[in-house]
């Protein structure tokens, strides 16, 4: 049998074999088909091979389930009427993959940029918003404050259209050149005068601290003098206490021996004239050297002599 007698006979073979394959179709891997029939929806065909009804049934789109990014450039005005840039990253994707999620996704809005226009203005309503009931001085320190408020806001709506906000970046805050050129200024005028602080407390530290130890040595020198004065008035106390004990022991010998105390009183004399004369160091001592002179020393000595050794009695 030939091949056109073998087609006459079983063209319904072909013909069943190309609905069949006709009504084969595949999902892609983070996608979710939607059928419909007739225009209708019917149901949800998940990644890999599916079927449909040749001719009844289409598939009428496919849903990504993937996280989706887009950049957002806008202005605002805060409430001192100050014109403030963001620039900032969206994250979003279908909430998830249930049948009655991607039928509003499917359905919600006729194409993509329709769903991309609604919710990048929804955003830059909400943060338009938050902005203007600041002043410019706030919005740098509120950018997290300013990413929880649109999250909060806007996730209640893109419920209703079957998506989810994942994150909202604030990449970038400015202002016009004017008003950036006056921060700068405030911030320099700012650092200035924390460095003057700075330094003003870094001398009145050294100040105080070289005062302090100035007291202390000042204090710690008169306890040395006065520990010094002490000695010396010791030193010169037991000196004197000494030459008085010699000169009456040597008095009591030259008694007992039958000679003279005056021998021995002028040549202890004339002993201290040398001595004062050898470690003076170039100081001056007047002295009386006359015969009325020298016999009132004598006299002055044998006086405290007799002090002296009446004191030892």
């Amino acid at each position: 049998m030939d091949a056109a007698n073998w087609i006459s006979h079983y063209w319904w073979i072909l013909v069943l074999a190309f609905i069949v394959f006709s009504g084969l179709f595949t999902i892609s891997q983070g996608y979710v088909g939607v059928i419909t029939r007739l225009g209708r929806y019917t149901r949800v065909a998940r990644p890999g091979l599916n079927f449909k009804i040749p001719l009844l049934e289409s598939v009428a789109r496919k849903v990504s389930i993937q996280n989706r990014s887009v950049e957002l450039e806008f202005q605002a005005v805060t409430a001192d009427q100050a014109n403030v840039y963001f620039k900032s990253m969206l994250l979003y994707s279908v909430q998830n993959a249930e049948e009655e999620t991607i039928k509003k996704v499917a359905f919600k809005f006729f194409a993509d940029k329709d769903l991309m226009q609604a919710l990048i203005r929804t955003i830059e309503g909400n943060i338009r918003s938050f902005v203007a009931t600041k002043k410019q001085a706030e919005i740098l320190a509120l950018r997290k404050e300013i990413v929880e408020y649109v999250k909060t806001e806007i996730d209640l709506q893109l419920e209703t259209w079957g998506y989810h906000l994942q994150d909202l970046q604030i990449n970038d805050i400015t202002f016009d050149k004017l008003i950036l050129d006056s921060m700068s200024r405030v911030v320099a005028s700012n650092n200035l005068k924390a460095a003057a602080e700075n330094e003003g407390q870094a001398l009145l530290i050294t100040k105080t601290k070289a005062a302090e130890a100035e007291g202390n040595a000042i204090k710690i020198s008169a306890e040395a003098e006065k520990e010094a004065a002490r000695l010396r008035g010791q030193g010169v106390a037991l000196f004197r206490q000494e030459v008085a004990k010699g000169m009456t022991e040597a008095a009591e010998q030259m008694k007992q021996a039958n000679l003279d105390t005056n021998v021995i009183l002028f040549s202890m004399w004339t002993e201290a004239i040398k001595n004062f004369a050898e470690y003076g160091k170039g100081n001056v001592i007047f002295l009386d050297g006359s015969p009325d002179g020298m016999e009132g020393t004598m006299k002055q000595i044998q006086a405290l002599m007799v002090k002296q050794a009446g004191v030892g009695k």
